[in-house]
């Protein structure tokens, strides 16, 4: 923690921290001197979204999977809650579409209220096709890139989930989650062109994504975390 802050310190307002981003002042939201100030002062805590050691995949890959654009947080942890509290994912056999449709058309309390999941029948074909998958052939997740490349084999995942799953199951900073949160504050800061499109330009973003967390001498999975709560406590 102390080193780090030190790092941080070495940056004036008008300094660039990689070039193009200015370090700018910690009371300014998402400025690397917000971000850093934040990092020193929860240090790994902050990052509330890796399993424990030991967690099945196959939790990992249904909660990501249920997860993604048009589903917030807390509706997607309600509706992995539904499938964890009815066994099905692990059950020694797959579960078939219809079952999981049906779990994930029931009504799921979010925040005392209740709520309809937004995409039972899609998200059901895709799990069932991807627990058979891994439980088939199981990945080999020594290294996160190649797993990474191994998830996005399955229907329905892209970069960014693929990304979700791999630091979710092995807590990697070799890959960053840029999610809408994520890209709207990289924009903001100048990290990020405006002329970026989805998947094709997942990779070149993320280099930019992690030169700047080492820059800042932050760990990926920290700094992402840090960005994707601010931006949802400003955007929603």
């Amino acid at each position: 923690m102390e080193d780090n802050a030190m790092c941080h310190r070495r940056f004036g307002p008008e300094d660039e921290v990689v070039p193009g981003v200015q370090y700018g002042r910690r009371e300014w939201v998402p400025t690397p001197a917000f971000l850093a100030a934040i990092a020193d002062l929860e240090g790994d805590n902050v990052d509330d979204y890796v399993s424990p050691k030991g967690t099945p995949l196959a939790e990992d890959l249904a909660f990501c999977l249920l997860g993604g654009y048009g589903v917030k947080m807390e509706l997607n942890r309600a509706a992995w809650n539904q499938l964890d509290e009815a066994g099905v994912l692990r059950a020694d056999d797959v579960p078939s579409v219809v079952e999981f449709e049906a779990l994930l058309s029931e009504p799921l309390l979010v925040n005392g209220r209740l709520q309809k999941y937004r995409y039972p029948r899609q998200r059901a074909g895709r799990l069932h096709i991807a627990l058979k998958s891994i439980r088939d052939t199981p990945p080999n997740t020594d290294d996160p890139i190649s797993f990474r490349n191994r998830m996005m084999e399955l229907p329905g995942i892209g970069p960014k989930t693929a990304s979700w799953i791999v630091r979710n199951h092995v807590g990697s900073d070799e890959v960053a989650i840029l999610d809408v949160h994520v890209l709207r504050a990289g924009a903001m800061i100048g990290l990020f062109p405006d002329t970026y499109r989805l998947p094709r330009d997942y990779e070149a973003l993320e280099r930019k994504f992690l030169c700047f967390a080492q820059a800042l001498q932050i760990r990926a999975s920290v700094l992402d975390a840090i960005i994707w709560r601010e931006m949802r406590i400003l955007y929603g």
